[in-house]
């Protein structure tokens, strides 16, 4: 396994985990669970970002801007459907 496919990996579980920690945080029942999960949320956002960085640093994750025209497109394909 490569260093980008271990990254992306890493990211994808740090994505997941993140969904964990959201949905624990809205339904805790008390204010200590509470506090630790959403401690947990902060410490793995900070986690994934730095990842996301260093990705970005080696172009392993690469953003582009959308033109207004792809985004009219989508939005036509989309209204076509409902």
């Amino acid at each position: 396994m490569n260093d980008q496919l271990l990254m992306e990996n890493i990211l994808l579980l740090l994505k997941s985990n993140m969904e964990v920690y959201v949905h624990g945080t809205l339904e805790a029942s008390n204010k200590q669970v509470h506090e630790t999960l959403h401690y947990g949320l902060e410490e793995t956002l900070k986690l994934q970002h730095n990842l996301y960085q260093k990705m970005t640093e080696y172009g392993w994750y690469t953003v582009s801007n959308v033109s207004v025209k792809n985004i009219g497109d989508t939005l036509k394909k989309l209204k076509k459907k409902n």
